[in-house]
C-alpha cells in the first residue's frame, strides 16, 4: 500500500482545544470538497504531494518527531480518503507513546470508524450550509455521516470536540439548526468542546454575528469558545 502526503512539519497548533502546542503535521494529499475559505488549497488535489510506501512515510515521519512533540495530527486535504494508510500510520505514533489527533469534515462513517482505534483525539468539524462545501443537494447526507462519526467516537470514549468554521455568510438560522441537530446526539454531554471558529482574511464575521452564534450553543453546552486561527496571527505555517 501506498500514501500520497502532501507536506509533514512541525509548529504550533493553531485551531481547537488543543491549540498552542507543538506539533506535527502529516498533511495527506486529496480533498474532494469546494469550501470556499480552505486555506490549504495546494493540497487539495488527489496527485498533490509525494507518494510514499507505508514503510517509507513511517520512516519520515518518525525521522522528524521532535522532543516535547504535543501529538501528530493527520490533517488534509482530508485524511479520509486514505483512510486505510492513515490507520497504519496512526498506529505507528500510538506504539512511540505519542498521541494521535484526527482533523477530518469525518464524511463517511465506515471510513472513519477504520482509523478511530488508532486515534486518540478527535476533532468533527461540521460545515456550515453556506460553506460551499458541497453542493445543496449532498449537503444533508454529509451532516449525517458527521453525526454518526460524533456519535462513533463519544462511544468509543475518545477525546471529542466539535468545530464549526462561520463566516459573515453563515445564517443564524442554519447555524441553529445545526447546532440543535448535534444536541440530539445520545451521550452528547461527553463532548470535550465546541469550537466557533471565524473566517479569517475572507467573509469575515462581525462580533456581533459570533457573539449570536455563542448564544446558540452556551445554552445547550458551556463549554462553547470562539477561536480565531492562532497560527495566522503568530506567522505559523
Amino acid at each position: 500500500m501506498n500514501v500520497r502526503i502532501f507536506e509533514i512539519f512541525t509548529s504550533i497548533e493553531g485551531e481547537g482545544i488543543f491549540y498552542g502546542t507543538k506539533t506535527l503535521f502529516v498533511r495527506l494529499a486529496g480533498c474532494p470538497f469546494t469550501c470556499f475559505y480552505c486555506d490549504t488549497k495546494e493540497s487539495l488535489p488527489l496527485d498533490s504531494g509525494k507518494e510514499f510506501s507505508i514503510e517509507d512515510a513511517i520512516t519520515e515521519i518518525d525521522s522528524q518527531i521532535q522532543s516535547n512533540t504535543f501529538k501528530v495530527n493527520f490533517t488534509g486535504g482530508d485524511p479520509l480518503l486514505q483512510h486505510q494508510a492513515v490507520a497504519l500510520l496512526a498506529k505507528n505514533i500510538q506504539d512511540r507513546k505519542i498521541p494521535t489527533y484526527l482533523e477530518s469534515s469525518c464524511f463517511d462513517v465506515d471510513r472513519f470508524n477504520h482509523v478511530l482505534p488508532f486515534i486518540d483525539y478527535v476533532k468533527i468539524e461540521f460545515k456550515t450550509r453556506e460553506s460551499e462545501f458541497v453542493d445543496i443537494q449532498h449537503y444533508e447526507k454529509l451532516i449525517s455521516e458527521s453525526l454518526k462519526c460524533l456519535e462513533s467516537s463519544i462511544n468509543l470514549q475518545k477525546i471529542t470536540y466539535i468545530k464549526i468554521v462561520v463566516s459573515s455568510k453563515t445564517k443564524i438560522t442554519d447555524f441553529n439548526n445545526l447546532v440543535e441537530n448535534i444536541f440530539k446526539i445520545r451521550n452528547s454531554e461527553k463532548i470535550s468542546g465546541f469550537i466557533i471558529q471565524p473566517t479569517y482574511g475572507i467573509s469575515e464575521p462581525s462580533l456581533e454575528q459570533l457573539m449570536e452564534m455563542y448564544d446558540c450553543v452556551f445554552p445547550k453546552f458551556r463549554d462553547v469558545k470562539i477561536v480565531p486561527q492562532l497560527h495566522k496571527f503568530i506567522g505559523a505555517p
